[in-house]
């Protein structure tokens, strides 16, 4: 018998707050932050949060959409956070619906704010940490294409963590080597998770959907000893 052809798996998602479709100052100011690592961002797949859209009601808003975000090089995969109107509106256009991510669904229209793409939590682990576990502990180097995600808990690596390589915590990330791959800590929404890294060399560093890419990271920064952190929803390295 052949192997099931349908299994679970765990993807880096970037998520595109959409608060007003409509507004004309949108795409520029998305296009703004894309500028700043192109590279990045050149074809990646998207989930749009509407948890503040008032719009976004019909499979035609949708297909315009995904030609903007296209534009940017963005490939739109899905939308979460949306009503019942709007989940069948985004499915007519070919998207998938997501549950909510670390938000309660939305009710009543809020006040609008300017798009930001973020990291979006893990959907389902490779290598996961639970049950009654309060540190999951990686005593061999971390290789390229591995994902390594401790459910409910913290992550220590005792070693390094190679190019194309992500490790992943609910709680805070622990890095005894070099980063040279992907950390996120916080995963599941916790503010207060961090990242300490034994040899910064990272190609992204993520508290509770904060992210800075490797462009982004400081000169000064690479290959020292640090600590990452979110403060004022920004993410501040200090050395250690």
């Amino acid at each position: 018998m052949s192997a099931d052809l349908v299994h679970g798996g765990m993807f880096t998602v970037m998520v595109v707050r959409v608060d007003d479709p409509n507004d004309p100052e949108f795409e520029s100011r998305l296009a703004e932050q894309i500028a700043r690592s192109p590279t990045f961002f050149a074809n990646a797949p998207v989930v749009m949060d509407l948890q503040h859209c008032t719009g976004a009601a019909s499979a035609d808003a949708f297909h315009g959409l995904r030609r903007m975000l296209k534009r940017q090089h963005l490939i739109a995969v899905g939308v979460q956070n949306a009503n019942a109107t709007q989940i069948r509106a985004a499915m007519n256009a070919d998207l998938a619906a997501f549950a909510p991510a670390n938000a309660p669904r939305r009710t009543e229209a809020a006040e609008p704010a300017a798009p930001a793409p973020r990291l979006a939590p893990p959907a389902a682990p490779v290598i996961a940490a639970g049950g009654v576990n309060r540190t999951k502990v990686i005593t061999q180097p971390v290789r390229s294409g591995t994902q390594v995600y401790a459910r409910g808990c913290d992550l220590i690596v005792l070693a390094s963590v190679s190019p194309g390589a992500e490790v992943i915590a609910d709680g805070h990330v622990h890095i005894y080597g070099a980063l040279r791959g992907r950390a996120i800590a916080g995963a599941s929404g916790d503010t207060e998770a961090r990242i300490f890294i034994g040899k910064l060399e990272a190609e992204l560093l993520c508290v509770a959907g904060h992210y800075l890419v490797s462009e982004a990271i400081e000169a000064d920064y690479i290959g020292k000893s640090v600590q990452v952190t979110l403060i004022d929803d920004r993410l501040t390295i200090n050395r250690t």
